[in-house]
């Protein structure tokens, strides 16, 4: 499916270049930082939540193509979403980019976070695509400590 393919490709290098809610929420309920060693990504994820849902999400940092666009789109999909919706999306995500398919047939939409599908294949970016996504949770969880992909 080359076109699709493309298309994959394309709206990735668009969210690395133009990254959604890349911008620090003042007053932000949970904050979190994460880094990986291996390629030195580095993001924060700011949140606010009202009643368990997730009623704003941003990031800053720095890294490569595939961490900041999963970043990036990470914050446009979980906007709006309970924390047990984020928790569940967390896990299909992360069973996409490691290349187990969930197969419990209860496996939330990925909708555009389905462009990570090939990172399955470059095991070395399976870091950057998820940086962000273990950094969201320590936040939702309140832990504080800096994430780190090792």
């Amino acid at each position: 499916m080359p076109n699709l393919e493309g298309l994959y490709q394309e709206m990735l290098l668009d969210h690395s270049k133009r990254p959604r809610n890349f911008r620090v929420i003042e007053g932000a309920a949970r904050r979190a930082e994460g880094y990986n060693p291996l390629c030195g990504d580095k993001v924060t994820i700011y949140l606010t939540l009202k009643d368990d849902r997730i009623s704003d999400l941003s990031f800053q940092g720095s890294g490569c193509a595939i961490s900041t666009a999963s970043a990036s789109i990470l914050t446009e999909t979980l906007k709006g979403k309970t924390r047990a919706e984020a928790e569940a999306l967390f896990e299909t995500f992360h069973a996409l980019v490691t290349g187990r398919a969930p197969g419990d047939g209860k496996s939330p939409p990925l909708g555009k976070l389905a462009v990570f599908s090939g990172v399955a294949e470059f095991p070395m970016r399976v870091k950057c695509a998820t940086l962000a996504w273990h950094t969201l949770r320590s936040a939702l969880r309140g832990i504080g400590e800096v994430v780190s992909t090792e």
